[in-house]
């Protein structure tokens, strides 16, 4: 896969604090890639270094092959800072039309190209309306429509959907998957896991302006599988070696909910097998699947313990 954004030890710190530190990451073409963290934690400073708006303390980084802080680097890419303010006595369109004219957007294509924006951020209708008229969640979707006028090939979404509500974060999440499907790159930053966890398959996990963990974050689940089983009493036999551990959940209506620890997702069909050999009436097995706020925060603690255990 292709390597559309690199970057190698790359820091950005203000005389030596804060920031973000030591950040080496690739990102292939075609995905949509979540930067994770909590506020404070050096995201906006990352993604401001990558883009030339901060000069790197240390470290270097490439977009599309071109090193970061060149305008080549910058030629196709798209940004939508997390905060921004436009001038508010335009209208949406006539906007649009600036930054048309701004990424030298061909004359004869822009009519057309503002159209398509337009629409696929959802405002159409309302983009002959002035900004300053704009709710926040239209102001972030016509900051949306800047970010991919010039059909880049890497967009840097930095928190797209704070001030949307539940009907416009799902259209920022189809316009995210939109874009990957056009074979397009989506930098994602963002602290609302959950809706990163629908978009994202592979993430970087930050705090407190240092890598914590990357990767696919499905395979950053360092537990084991778990199961839950309802049966219709107490298990009185002795249970399987395979079960590395067990807790009763809740007993109701002569019905009991159990969560077992396995070694393997595998062995759920042998908890089956087990308990009806051994005449164990079993009502429901359900997998626990885990989700990526608990993939975060079984990281960031775990930083978090290994820092206490190095100054102590």
């Amino acid at each position: 896969m292709m390597s559309i954004i690199q970057t190698n030890s790359l820091t950005k710190t203000y005389n030596g604090k804060g920031g973000i530190s030591d950040v080496t990451l690739s990102v292939g073409e075609g995905i949509v890639y979540g930067f994770l963290g909590p506020n404070g934690s050096g995201k906006s400073t990352f993604v401001r270094t990558l883009l030339g708006l901060l000069h790197p303390t240390s470290g270097d980084g490439y977009i599309l092959g071109e090193p970061i802080g060149t305008t080549k680097s910058r030629e196709q890419v798209g940004y939508l800072p997390e905060l921004f303010r436009y001038p508010d006595w335009l209208t949406g369109k006539q906007l649009l039309e600036s930054h048309a004219e701004l990424c030298r957007l061909p004359v004869r294509k822009r009519k057309k190209r503002i159209e398509e924006v337009v629409e696929l951020v959802g405002m159409t209708g309302r983009e002959n309306g002035r900004i300053s008229g704009f709710s926040k969640g239209m102001s972030q979707r016509i900051g949306l429509a800047c970010a991919i006028l010039n059909d880049p090939k890497v967009v840097f979404l930095d928190e797209p959907t704070s001030a949307l509500d539940p009907i416009g974060r799902k259209d920022v999440r189809n316009l995210m998957l939109y874009l990957r499907d056009q074979g397009k790159t989506v930098f994602l930053n963002s602290h609302l896991l959950y809706e990163v966890e629908s978009v994202c398959d592979h993430v970087s996990i930050v705090h407190q302006g240092e890598m914590v963990v990357q990767g696919p974050w499905r395979d950053l689940m360092m537990s084991d599988a778990q199961v839950e089983v309802v049966t219709d009493q107490s298990i009185d036999v002795p249970l399987p070696s395979f079960l590395k551990n067990h807790q009763k959940v809740k007993e109701k209506e002569g019905r009991t909910r159990w969560l077992f620890q396995l070694e393997s997702e595998s062995d759920t069909s042998e908890i089956i097998h087990y308990f009806s050999a051994n005449q164990v009436d079993i009502y429901e097995v359900k997998p626990i699947t885990p989700h990526l706020e608990d993939v975060f925060m079984h990281w960031v603690n775990q930083k978090k313990e290994n820092a206490y255990v190095d100054n102590q």
